[in-house]
């Protein structure tokens, strides 16, 4: 990557959430490519065995926290990856306020933390902002069909309102912002008992059950497996020039 940054200094990358699923390749994969990893997480779902092949490296540092609460790094940082928030719906409507503050005021505080910095960040967003969607596939500029107060909205909307909030930064010349829209992602460490397709159809085969199908089964998903994810993600945080809208990240091709 060549996040902007000062000279004589090892570079260095904040994740958010990095003990979740996602976010832990993403640090293993930083670490590889020779950044200096910050990991923050509250460990509500995040997970100490995700990051244990890499806890005790000297270029990794492990900040327990919620982003809720304001970060005090004592050093600085060149990239923030915002990768924070339960995107399991069982897990995020147990306490459907929490996630929304973590969408919002978690965004506004690592926002603020890449303007003191000069960082680039990135907004780790979903498709779920698309909401129950009457075109498919959904491009970027498609504005969604979507339920602003039902039971998942804690999620749906916590999401478009981070992006609202990266953008406006964006506009405002207060942070160099990137927005990746997330869309279903499977492999190693996802949690088993996460409520999505992938790892429930999985668990049912596992345990001999019969797969649970909604509907008439002609619904389409696109899934896309985490490491290409992973390179995704790097890929959209180093592109110049900023593509100033949000990019959807998966695979192409849709299965029923």
């Amino acid at each position: 990557m060549q996040l902007s940054r000062k000279a004589q200094r090892t570079k260095t990358v904040l994740v958010a959430g990095g003990a979740g699923f996602l976010g832990s390749h993403l640090c293993e994969t930083m670490l590889q490519a020779g950044w200096r990893v910050i990991c923050v997480d509250n460990f509500l779902t995040g997970r100490m065995e995700n990051i244990a092949s890499i806890a005790d490296r000297p270029d990794f540092r492990l900040i327990k926290q919620d982003i809720c609460r304001p970060l005090e790094l004592g050093e600085p940082v060149d990239g923030i990856f915002n990768m924070a928030c339960a995107a399991s719906p069982p897990r995020y409507q147990a306490d459907p306020v929490h996630t929304t503050q973590t969408c919002v005021i978690g965004t506004l505080n690592l926002l603020d933390l890449a303007a003191r910095n000069g960082a680039r960040f990135l907004q780790a967003s979903t498709s779920e902002i698309y909401g129950d969607p009457e075109q498919h596939p959904q491009k970027e500029d498609y504005v969604g069909h979507v339920n602003c107060i039902g039971p998942r909205a804690c999620y749906d909307e916590g999401k478009r309102t981070a992006e609202t909030l990266c953008f406006d930064y964006l506009r405002m010349g207060k942070a160099d912002i990137r927005v990746a829209r997330i869309f279903n992602t499977y492999g190693p460490r996802m949690d088993p008992a996460d409520g999505r397709i992938v790892s429930n159809l999985i668990m049912q085969a596992l345990e001999r059950r019969p797969l649970t199908i909604f509907g008439d089964g002609l619904q389409t998903r696109s899934f896309c497996y985490v490491s290409d994810l992973v390179d995704g993600l790097i890929r959209l945080m180093e592109v110049n020039p900023n593509p100033r809208q949000p990019v959807n990240l998966g695979n192409p091709g849709e299965f029923t």
